[in-house]
Order: structure tokens, then sequence, then C-alpha cells
């Protein structure tokens, strides 16, 4: 069996499940477990966004989309020399990975055969019966049910830590210019970890919304998650837009309660991290119940002097 992810959270499914050498080519975006990161990279973004503001990066998202289709392309030529047996893509988000569809007409062009495994997780249990579909695709469902069940086991551990305690107000922002409430998984996560969701709706996409719809909600608690950003990118955008943040959460800021956080590791993907999402989040939330988490993957944000 040859696998080419074209979906980071794919190729962290495909460790997750054991089935690590039979992958044989990954996406642009994939950069974790590290000894998976070896393998050909057979997509490639239409702009390079280093060094971009997240407005200018929204605004390049938005011209590649009117212009192409698609924010990404697929190294047609690595593809078909990689002769894979199944492809793993996804249909949630046009703008976060390769979509289904340009998978399709790649493979119709070049004439290449190959079965495409589409993950399309919206909610936690969407993800968890996506460690199941990809298994099966790859001949083994055999090692799902271990992989499955062991994240079920970590996610119960943190819903028993916190079932009684009092849920802070959570609001969560996943994009700043302009801003975005997150959708998805991420509400049931904020939930699962004690919180209280205040905006956007799980199972649905991520909103764009105002600055002014949700100055009004006065959070207990801020959590800062740029899509796509590591803990560093997301502490710098954070500080980019201190002055709209604090009119949004000052008694959570002021409180000491607004936090950013590795959002690409462990928030933005349908993979099995989203697991320790969930406990950096419990941890967060409520630090006498949960072990808090490293400074390497969530800190404290304070607006900068």
């Amino acid at each position: 069996m040859r696998i080419v992810s074209l979906l980071a959270s794919g190729t962290e499914i495909v460790d997750a499940l054991g089935l690590g050498e039979s992958l044989v080519g990954i996406s642009h975006e994939c950069d974790h477990p590290p000894h998976l990161l070896d393998r050909p990279r057979v997509s490639r973004p239409r702009f390079d966004p280093e060094g971009l503001s997240s407005g200018e990066i929204d605004a390049a998202v938005r011209q590649a989309m009117t212009e192409h289709g698609s924010v990404y392309e697929v190294d047609a030529a690595v593809l078909e020399k990689l002769d894979p047996d199944i492809i793993i893509t996804q249909a949630v988000c046009d703008v976060c990975a390769v979509p289904t569809d340009g998978v399709r007409e790649v493979l119709g062009a070049r004439g290449i055969e190959a079965d495409v495994v589409s993950l399309d997780a919206h909610t936690i249990e969407d993800i968890l019966a996506s460690i199941t579909q990809v298994a099966r695709a790859a001949g083994h469902p055999d090692v799902a049910p271990a992989a499955g069940g062991s994240l079920r086991r970590r996610l119960d551990a943190v819903r028993a830590a916190v079932g009684d305690a009092d849920p802070p107000g959570v609001l969560g922002i996943e994009w700043f210019d302009p801003p975005f409430t997150p959708g998805h998984w991420v509400p049931e996560m904020i939930e699962l970890a004690g919180g209280r969701n205040l905006a956007g709706e799980a199972g649905q996409p991520s909103r764009e919304v105002s600055w002014d719809e949700i100055r009004g909600l006065d959070p207990d608690a801020l959590l800062l998650m740029p899509c796509g950003y590591g803990l560093d990118a997301s502490r710098a955008d954070a500080d980019a837009h201190a002055e709209r943040l604090g009119e949004v959460a000052p008694r959570a800021i002021a409180e000491v309660r607004a936090w950013v956080v590795d959002a690409s590791s462990y928030f933005n993907r349908s993979g099995p991290r989203f697991v320790t999402g969930v406990e950096i989040l419990g941890g967060l939330l409520h630090p006498d119940r949960v072990p808090t988490p490293d400074a390497e993957v969530a800190a404290v944000w304070t607006p900068p002097a």
C-alpha cells in the first residue's frame, strides 16, 4: 500500500495508526511527526505567506480563490511518479488544505489511478471516525480501535476532571483581520475542557464577525488561536491587534485569563492532536484540576507596553 497525504492531519492519522512505512508523499504543510517529514512534498501554496500580516494573507487567499479556485496546487509530476494507491485529502475547507475536487482533476488529467480518501470532519466524532476511515482505506481496519480508544480515554479523563467545575465563558478568536470566531470541532473542545463557548457554533464553519459584534461578550477567558499559526506567530499577531483585543476582553486580560496557543498543532487540524488541545485548554481553564500546559504550547497573553 502506497499512501500520499495531502493533509497535515491525514499524515498524523497515518502515524497514529502505525502505517508510516506506507506513506510515500506528504503536503507542503505537513510538519509532524518529525520522522515522516523526509517524504516528497506533493503540494505547494500559490503565494508565500512568510512575513505577511493576517490582513495581507486574507487578501492573498481571496485573490487565489478568485483566480484559481484554490489556494494550493498539486505537483502532478511528483504525484504521478509516486504512484499512490490512496490519496488522503479533505472537503472541509478550501483555504486550509488541498481540496478533494482539485485532486480529482489532477488524477483525471494525468490518468493516475488512485483511490481518493476525502476526510470531511466537522465535529469531534467526525475526527475520530476519520481515523477508522483511513485505517479501512489502507486495508488495516484492525488498527483503528486501539488508536481511537486511546484518544477517547484521554478525552474522558479531562471531562471527568472538570465535570463539576464552574465553566468560565470563553471567547475564541481564530483570525484577527478580519476577525473570525471558531467553528467545527473547536466549540466542542472548549466545552469538553470545562468552558462555556461564547461565539461560534459546533459543526459549522468558522464565522467572520466584526469587532463590534463581539465587543459586548465580556468573556471570562480569551483564547487567541489564529488558524495555521504556531505559538510565536499567534503572539505576534495578537500583539499587532492589541487595541482591538483590549476592547473586546478587558476583564479577561486584566485578570490574566487571556492566552495564545499553538493553534496549528492542537486546534486547527482535524487529527489526533486535537486531544492534546483539549488537555491544554483544561489546564488553562482549570489548572487546579488539569495539569498546566507547557510554555511551548500555550502562554498568557498581555498587551505589549
